[in-house]
């Protein structure tokens, strides 16, 4: 599924061609992408609307429109958003369209169909459950130690949870409690004031890392233009199971937690 940097890579390479433009249909072949509203008033309200910024929102597109409109993009597990000329046949998998006023198209690619659409007027129907934001200034050590306060969950479960932190996923969680020198098994409410700074460290280092890599192209991610992004080949240790760990060469384990795969060090992460 794709991530924060994964999704911030595509809003990024998604402004260029579509800031300014206006939307002049939508077309949709799989109902259940469109969320909200149905699709006859999304249909009605969406036209004609202008593009006048694209932003992310923990792992949501959002594209602030003309009149006071907004439309929100998750792309789930196999979503991928593209923007082509309108002569390009869309594949079996391309299950919602919105046509624009220059020619082209933004298509919407789910081979899955998780992905949902939302047209809003007030944003916070949708991402007003979210927590805080992990790369801006306002997520400092002091809010992330205020949020671990008394929570007694195991720190992977709680750190893919998307009301504590926004935006983390499995690969950048597994990372990020790497670099934190953290088992993923340990209870929040263990951690000692040195061990949250470290932790408060190592998501901002790793979702960094993944932005700069235009995200990890594993499985069904990649980049608006169909290339790979890097981060997949930097890895400390997410699906390196039986490998050797780069800083003390013991074997990366894996266990599942709440259901998914985990991968750490048992050295590193004691």
């Amino acid at each position: 599924m794709p991530e924060l940097p994964e999704v911030e890579t595509t809003v990024r390479a998604l402004r260029e061609p579509l800031i300014g433009r206006t939307i002049t249909e939508v077309r949709n072949y799989w109902p259940r992408h469109i969320a909200a509203p149905g699709f006859p008033e999304l249909q009605r309200r969406i036209h004609g609307r202008s593009i006048q910024a694209i932003n992310r929102r923990a792992k949501y597109l959002v594209f602030s429109l003309s009149d006071d409109e907004t439309l929100i993009v998750h792309l789930k597990m196999s979503g991928h958003l593209a923007v082509v000329d309108q002569e390009t046949a869309p594949d079996k998998y391309t299950h919602t369209i919105f046509g624009l006023d220059n020619g082209r198209e933004l298509r919407f690619r789910d081979t899955r169909k998780f992905g949902r659409v939302y047209l809003v007027q007030d944003p916070m129907t949708i991402l007003g459950h979210l927590g805080p934001e992990p790369l801006e200034p306002t997520f400092t050590v002091s809010v992330l130690h205020k949020r671990l306060q008394n929570r007694r969950r195991i720190l992977k479960p709680l750190l893919l949870d998307q009301t504590f932190i926004a935006g983390i996923g499995n690969i950048y969680a597994d990372e990020a409690l790497f670099y934190a020198g953290l088992h993923p098994e340990r209870r929040a409410n263990t951690l000692t004031q040195p061990e949250i700074t470290k932790l408060h460290e190592a998501i901002q280092k790793v979702l960094q890392m993944g932005i700069e890599r235009e995200g990890a192209s594993i499985d069904m991610y990649v980049k608006p233009d169909g290339s790979k992004g890097d981060m997949q080949n930097v890895m400390a240790v997410f699906r390196r199971t039986g490998s050797s760990c780069y800083h003390c060469g013991d074997t990366i384990h894996r266990i599942k937690l709440g259901g998914r795969s985990t991968h750490f060090c048992p050295t590193c992460q004691a």
